[in-house]
């Protein structure tokens, strides 16, 4: 066993994440069996290191929550999170998806966001087909640090709030969408071929990596208005 990581076979565990980067380890749940991951969840609870586990299925979450009847699962998002030390939340994230199609992927990103220590506020279902909805939101979602925009279809939402306001913007592409979409690639080509600058832009479905950035620019961002 190293002092930086914890070898157990078939993982070797970076319990020094997060103080070399502020936030803990992630466990990506799918692929790995139940034995495996009660193994894992185990070996970080025993470092006293709060836990999340992303892209888990219903079917983990029985097992883990026998082994550890405190453990908390978002089934939308997919997202399990054990918590032994205290979440300080600071600062405003805001979560917008285009449609109802792209909640799970932002509760993703929410339940990410949250587990290291933002506040979220959600806005769902505001997408460009019906944009006064957007419209009718933008002065609150103006009130946030970072926005997250999450879209499928032609994957426009992004670029759209990264037009209006003046905070940076997270931009996910969801695989939601008809044949032509080729399964979010169309959302992720019109995302990275926006003409709104400074708009950032996640691989397809990736509602961890949206909130874990998110996170990280929301608590400069709060840091920095503190002093």
């Amino acid at each position: 066993m190293s002092d930086k990581y914890i070898d157990i076979d078939f993982a070797k565990l970076d319990i020094e994440r997060q103080k070399r980067r502020g936030c803990s380890e992630a466990v990506f749940c799918e692929c790995k069996t139940n034995v495996q991951l009660i193994e894992i969840f185990k070996t970080f609870k025993s470092k006293g290191q709060n836990i999340l586990g992303t892209r888990a299925s219903a079917e983990q979450y029985e097992a883990l929550k026998k082994e550890f009847p405190d453990i908390q699962y978002n089934a939308q998002g997919r997202v399990l999170t054990l918590i032994q030390n205290k979440i300080t939340k600071v600062g405003e994230v805001a979560v917008c998806t285009g449609g109802t199609g792209d909640i799970p992927i932002a509760e993703e990103a929410s339940a990410t966001a949250e587990f290291f220590g933002s506040n979220v506020t959600k806005y769902y279902d505001i997408g460009i087909a019906g944009i006064h909805r957007l419209f009718d939101k933008i002065d609150n979602i103006r009130n946030a640090n970072v926005i997250i925009a999450v879209a499928g279809m032609e994957g426009a939402l992004g670029g759209i709030i990264a037009g209006l306001v003046d905070i940076p913007v997270i931009a996910v592409p969801t695989s939601i969408g008809y044949g032509a979409s080729f399964k979010g690639l169309s959302a992720l080509l019109t995302m990275l071929n926006s003409c709104a600058e400074g708009m950032t832009v996640v691989n397809i479905d990736n509602g961890f990596n949206a909130g874990y950035s998110a996170n990280q620019i929301n608590r400069k961002i709060s840091l920095a208005k503190k002093e």
